[in-house]
């Protein structure tokens, strides 16, 4: 094959080659002449200037309803442009924070309820008010719509200075039930609350070992020691009440102690005796009161045989006015010797101080004369004819 031969051969198609040099003739896929169709293209839909026009419209609409909304949210969190508002919000004991957001909302604090739980979440405020980590604690508080959600937040915290406080004032001789009574009137704590905590809390101080045992919420009676104190609202009841008795420990001093168990009695004695003096008299003769009452315990084969004769402990057990000498109770004391079982009040330093110091007289009997004064007797005889000569007895 000549050289020009080769080059013509080198142009033939691959089948025409095969052929001409034995191999197999391979079939074209296509008939010769017909030309194969080229793929179709996908034809790409067009938006038309209406439909471009109707979608930036919508994204702007949404971009300006985002706008608005997180605008009116960064408002509410931040607080701005809010109306001047104060609002006294109470959070309870287990309040979650759906529930503080609630109250927020209802005092008219933020408008976003869903926002200001997105906020506490973010900011790890979680748990329920009065829990060990909890931020927010169980209280009143006077918040005010100046206060952003941070600030909304520290100000229901346990040292807040928005957490609102109340003076109390406890005279002496008020029971335990009546002590509860006016510091759930206070907004101190409620009445359920303070009877629970007195009967199951175990507190520390050794005086109350001698006492009741836990379950009766009476364990306390004698221990709330009258005086002036300041509560925040809403504070725990174990809080409420340790003031009262860490009160009582500051007044019940050491040598008191000392003095009383000398004496051959115990300082819940000395409460007891104490409970009853303020109930009998609230004048100078505290201490004869006190000792006719130890005459009468310590020397049960005197003509009193070992009855105190109180009426005051029959009144406390059945909360009338009118005394029942029949009463079925233990608190009787005209049927049952000794001292009832609890105090019957919570006595004052002086009722105290007479407790653990009596007078050392004989007497064994008083009355209250016309002169408004209690007269002592060292005879049942004797106080009966004082008696007799009393206008106040004449009529029955």
């Amino acid at each position: 094959m000549s050289q020009e031969e080769y080059r013509n051969e080198e142009r033939r198609p691959a089948q025409h080659r095969s052929a001409g040099h034995g191999g197999k003739r391979v079939a074209p896929s296509h008939p010769e002449g017909e030309r194969r169709p080229a793929p179709r293209r996908r034809r790409k839909k067009r938006l038309g200037a209406w439909g471009v026009l109707l979608y930036i419209i919508f994204v702007l609409g949404i971009s300006a309803i985002l706008a608005g909304v997180g605008w009116m949210w960064a408002n509410d969190v931040l607080a701005l442009n809010k109306a001047p508002l104060t609002a006294t919000v109470q959070v309870e004991e287990g309040d979650t924070v759906s529930d503080v957001a609630d109250k927020l909302k209802e005092a008219g604090l933020i408008e976003y309820k869903m926002v200001f739980k997105m906020f506490c979440a973010l900011t790890h405020v979680s748990g329920q008010a009065g829990e060990e980590d909890a931020k927010i604690t169980p209280g009143t508080y006077q918040l005010d719509t100046d206060m952003d959600y941070r600030a909304l937040v520290s100000s229901m915290g346990s040292s807040s200075a928005s957490r609102m406080i109340t003076t109390v004032t406890i005279p002496e001789g008020q029971t335990e039930a009546q002590i509860f009574q006016l510091l759930e009137e206070k907004g101190v704590s409620t009445v359920e609350q303070l009877e629970d905590t007195a009967a199951n809390y175990d507190f520390n101080f050794s005086f109350l070992k001698g006492v009741l045992p836990l379950g009766d919420a009476k364990r306390l009676e004698g221990y709330l020691f009258p005086d002036t104190y300041e509560f925040y609202m809403g504070e725990d009841p174990v809080s409420v009440l340790n003031k009262m008795i860490l009160r009582f420990d500051e007044i019940f001093t050491e040598q008191m102690r000392a003095d009383i168990q000398a004496s051959g009695h115990t300082i819940n004695d000395a409460v007891i005796i104490a409970s009853m003096i303020e109930k009998e008299t609230d004048g100078q003769d505290q201490a004869q009161i006190a000792s006719v009452i130890y005459n009468r315990l310590d020397n049960p084969t005197s003509e009193t045989a070992g009855y105190l004769n109180i009426d005051a402990t029959i009144l406390y057990a059945t909360g009338g006015t009118e005394v029942d000498l029949n009463a079925d109770t233990p608190y009787n004391t005209r049927t049952h010797t000794g001292l009832p079982p609890t105090a019957i009040s919570c006595p004052g330093v002086d009722a105290l101080r007479a407790a653990v110091y009596p007078d050392d007289t004989n007497y064994y009997f008083y009355a209250l004369g016309d002169d408004g004064l209690h007269h002592f007797f060292r005879t049942y005889q004797g106080q009966q004819d004082f008696i007799a000569t009393q206008e106040r007895y004449q009529n029955g």
